[in-house]
């Protein structure tokens, strides 16, 4: 896996990330740090992606196991140190997965598969973070 990241000088403290598999993600910093707020912060794009690994990881167990699954949302919210680096030091992430007939009991049991086994990114932010989580399913209409 490669990035690689470059400073866009002409628009303050945004950088652009292009990524091993041909995509651009830009950042950007705040205004009182010379940024512009075009775009996510580099601990938002963090936090999102650690959010869209274990969603993924849901997702694929519950369709796996044949469960009719039609949404899952994660809804993150973090806590960062308050001095330098300011790591994430709690996360939670509350899961709202819907489907037809769906069963709170898989639907636990695959987040917390994901928290446990598959998600490498939860499994870094563990290592500074105390991560919790939460789950909600809604039956599709």
């Amino acid at each position: 896996m490669e990035c690689t990241i470059h400073w866009v000088a002409d628009a303050g403290m945004a950088m652009m990330a292009t990524t091993g598999s041909g995509h651009v993600l830009t950042m950007d910093g705040a205004p009182e740090g010379g940024g512009r707020n075009l775009a996510p912060r580099p601990m938002e794009t963090l936090l999102a992606g650690a959010g869209g690994c274990t969603a993924y990881d849901v997702v694929l167990i519950l369709k796996r196991g044949r469960h009719q699954v039609s949404g899952c949302t994660v809804r993150m919210t973090a806590e960062r140190a308050e001095a330098d680096p300011k790591v994430f030091t709690k996360l939670h992430m509350h899961y709202v997965v819907t489907g037809q007939g769906l069963a709170e009991g898989p639907v636990a049991r695959a987040v917390q598969l994901s928290h446990d086994k598959y998600c490498s990114a939860t499994a870094m932010l563990g290592r500074t973070a105390e991560i919790t989580h939460s789950v909600e399913v809604m039956q599709a209409g």
